[in-house]
């Protein structure tokens, strides 16, 4: 190009190139069926040549729909939410919608400046992970009139549909689980965000229930990691005598823990016990297999999708909330 400034591409523009009105290049890129063929092939192929980009925010003014929908996770880097997004986005984008996608990094004034955005975009529906937000992301979203999915939790009070499960109950059996191993001394290494503090809670709660005395828990404000995984399980064995089991809030801290538990020559599940959670795509090939609880986050993709769908085409849904449920898949380290 020299550097010599392009030509914007205009609706008129491609017109004039393909010999036909402003209103026909518009039905051929909104009611391309509505259009004969010869005419059809002359606009995409001046679209083509141009590289005309469709105005679609003006178009949906006219429409008021803008075929987009906002989608927010804490992690773009945790894969078993990224399974989620990939399911969801499949589905949507399969019924002509296209994602935009925003990462919170566990934090709930991220997640309502990124709310503040995206809704500036005039979304037609928008996914969130979780049903924890701020007052005035609530009110936003209030205000927004969009349908709205909140994932990876379950309530009996959602924004407006919600698809996940109850992290109350995963810390709940899991404590379960290991009492009825015969364990009875018990640790959590936890990351520090909302959903992984319910299932903590459960977890120390119902262990107190049955009698159980022998209770360390570490909770940690960092994002999950195998870095923050080895450094709890490290403290625990500097304190802590063997054995014992320990429930940590993701396969990322379980996996940093099981490394630090080899590393000292320790043996799994002998001296500690590791259950994880996620059942992220590594945790059957770790030796020894990770014990983990599995989430079924294609199906919780799936089926907030299929909501938001029900919801924009004016269908009935089943109700507002779907449980997924949870299963605890039990490997080799307990």
């Amino acid at each position: 190009m020299n550097g010599q400034p392009t030509t914007k591409a205009t609706l008129e523009s491609v017109a004039k190139l393909a010999g036909v009105a402003p209103s026909t290049v518009s039905r051929v890129l909104n009611t391309p069926d509505k259009v004969p063929q010869k005419t059809l092939d002359r606009v995409n192929q001046a679209i083509s040549q141009t590289g005309y980009v469709p105005n679609l925010i003006a178009g949906s003014l006219a429409s008021n729909r803008s075929r987009l929908i906002a989608a927010i996770t804490p992690s773009m880097a945790n894969l078993v939410y990224a399974e989620t997004m990939q399911s969801f986005s499949r589905v949507l984008k399969d019924n002509g919608y296209e994602v935009l996608l925003g990462e919170s990094g566990y934090d709930l004034k991220a997640e309502e400046k990124i709310v503040t955005t995206v809704l500036s975009r005039r979304p037609d529906a928008i996914f969130l992970t979780g049903i924890h937000h701020t007052l005035e992301c609530r009110r936003r979203l209030h205000s927004a009139g969009i349908p709205i999915v909140e994932s990876w939790d379950i309530t009996p009070t959602p924004l407006d549909l919600v698809v996940g499960f109850s992290h109350a109950e995963v810390g709940k059996s899991v404590a379960t689980y290991f009492c009825d191993k015969g364990y009875t001394s018990f640790s959590l290494a936890s990351a520090g965000d909302q959903r992984a503090h319910v299932r903590a809670e459960a977890y120390l709660k119902e262990l107190s229930a049955r009698g159980q005395t022998d209770i360390t828990p570490v909770i940690r404000e960092p994002s999950p990691s195998v870095a923050l995984g080895r450094s709890i399980m490290s403290d625990l064995l500097d304190q802590k005598k063997t054995p014992f089991a320990v429930f940590c809030s993701s396969d990322v801290v379980a996996l940093g823990a099981l490394f630090e538990v080899l590393a000292r020559g320790l043996s799994i599940p002998d001296d500690v016990a590791i259950m994880g959670f996620g059942n992220q795509n590594f945790a059957m090939y770790t030796h020894p297999a990770l014990s983990t609880v599995r989430v079924d986050c294609i199906n919780m993709g799936e089926k907030s999708a299929q909501m938001l769908l029900a919801r924009l085409q004016n269908e009935q849904t089943e109700g507002h909330s779907f449980d997924v449920g949870f299963e605890i898949l039990a490997r080799e380290t307990s």
